[in-house]
């Protein structure tokens, strides 16, 4: 039997180890992890989108995105054959975006985001006051790999600028009814997991092993 390609790209700034603990049958799946690349002096997201497809060498792969990752792979679906689009933790429209976000977007204020701190986690660790605080800088600089200054503002920028309108019919969108950057109450239609906050594909991995695969075959 051909195993099916799956490809999974990571949310904004994250390395593609956020899948690590994802485990899929290896008799059916055969998976391949993305990487976020620097992008080009005034690079489209549409234009990064088709760049990325470079990266795709199976025919219809399924094509998984997480937070960013799946506005990313969204924008990709237009540009090659899918067996199935899947996104996590992510939007389907601006419409799902939240409030705040929109408030950043027409201020412009997020181009005073101080992106040199995410460059600097290490740093930031000698400060934190607690344990809690010092668990989650570990996490920060585990899995945020890309802290390059151009990416992390083109990032932040076409995630907050995204037009688009009209919903994709063939998303599969999974997102967790507690997710604290895209709160549920904002998605039209999803899969939701109790519990899921917005990095559940690292603390609910248990979940998307035992569920992913019939999503994914689900015709």
């Amino acid at each position: 039997m051909n195993k099916i390609p799956v490809y999974m790209m990571p949310g904004l700034a994250a390395s593609p180890v956020i899948f690590e603990r994802i485990r899929l049958p290896e008799d059916q799946f055969e998976v391949h992890w993305l990487s976020w690349k620097i992008p080009l002096n005034g690079e489209s997201l549409s234009a990064y989108a088709k760049r990325m497809c470079s990266e795709i060498k199976h025919e219809n792969p399924v094509l998984i995105g997480v937070s960013f990752g799946g506005v990313l792979v969204q924008e990709m679906a237009q540009f090659i054959n899918l067996r199935k689009l899947i996104i996590i933790s992510s939007v389907k429209t601006k419409d799902e975006i939240p409030l705040r976000m929109k408030l950043v977007r027409s201020s412009k204020i997020y181009r005073l985001v101080p992106t040199r701190l995410l460059q600097q986690i290490e740093v930031l660790q000698r400060f934190a006051f607690n344990q809690a605080l010092k668990m989650r800088f570990k996490l920060y600089e585990k899995y945020l790999s890309m802290r390059n200054k151009e990416y992390l503002e083109w990032a932040i920028e076409q995630m907050l600028c995204w037009n688009r309108t009209q919903v994709d019919e063939n998303v599969v969108h999974i997102h967790g009814d507690a997710d604290e950057v895209f709160p549920i109450e904002n998605i039209k239609s999803c899969i939701a997991v109790s519990g899921g906050s917005h990095i559940m594909i690292v603390l609910r991995y248990r979940w998307f092993n035992e569920h992913l695969p019939k999503i994914i075959l689900d015709a």
